[in-house]
């Protein structure tokens, strides 16, 4: 595995973390996402980057992208909250064949609101669903949520967060990721980072175009567990193409 992906995936793996490289950020006050490139010199890709992520997805070009076909294996580890995300690890819970190569979930997590935007929409929340290939690269899927009926992963994963932050809890339940992900399974693709520090670019990026849906309750739990909005601005394209 080449030194790079493998560095890449550590920080994907540990995205989110308070104790990345010992340097706090936030994304309010003197440590928000403006100033992250200013916090250390490992992220300074978060400023002067120029293909960063997360975007405004219009104008798509027509690829005629296959929907992807995904393999579920719920194996969910366990859950924090870690102060920047609600988190969930697992082992080798879904994959996904993309490029004749295939690709494993290794983590994911939720911005409210979401960070991407479609045509200009911003939506209530967005789980980011990482995955690895066997180089170290990553893709990140990411799923829109907008107000609908109750969502019964979702009840599942916040019935088991932990009270405090940064404890992190075993999920004793299997958890049903078809409740995450849209039957409709079409996508826009991109090339982009990690949405936090250090900001590292050549992630692969999978945007559903349909949402799924959860309860007004289920939104605001996650507001609340949160506490405060989670999502990096949004990143200008640089003349990057985005296809479906």
């Amino acid at each position: 595995m080449k030194k790079t992906s493998t560095a890449l995936l550590a920080l994907a793996l540990t995205w989110m973390t308070p104790a990345l490289a010992g340097i706090q950020w936030s994304y309010e006050g003197k440590a928000s996402p403006e100033h992250w490139g200013e916090l250390s010199e490992r992220w300074q890709t978060c400023n002067k980057g120029m293909y960063q992520s997360p975007v405004n997805i219009q104008h798509p070009i027509n690829g005629n992208l296959p929907p992807l076909q995904l393999s579920f294996h719920p194996h969910a580890k366990s859950i924090v909250n870690n102060g920047h995300t609600v988190q969930i690890e697992v082992e080798d819970d879904d994959d996904f064949l993309l490029d004749d190569q295939r690709w494993t979930l290794r983590q994911f997590h939720f911005h409210a609101p979401s960070e991407n935007h479609i045509n200009g929409q911003s939506f209530p929340l967005e789980i980011h669903f990482v995955h690895e290939n066997a180089n170290g690269e990553l893709a990140v899927v990411a799923v829109m949520v907008v107000a609908g009926d109750d969502n019964p992963a979702l009840d599942m994963i916040l019935s088991s967060l932990p009270p405090k932050q940064h404890q992190v809890q075993a999920l004793q339940q299997k958890l049903q990721l078809t409740h995450l992900y849209p039957e409709d399974r079409h996508y826009y693709r991109f090339s982009g980072s990690l949405t936090t520090p250090p900001c590292s670019e050549g992630v692969i990026w999978l945007v559903m175009k349909q949402q799924v849906e959860a309860s007004p309750a289920q939104l605001t739990q996650f507001t609340k567990a949160l506490i405060h909005a989670n999502n990096r601005p949004l990143q200008p394209l640089n003349g990057r193409q985005i296809v479906n």
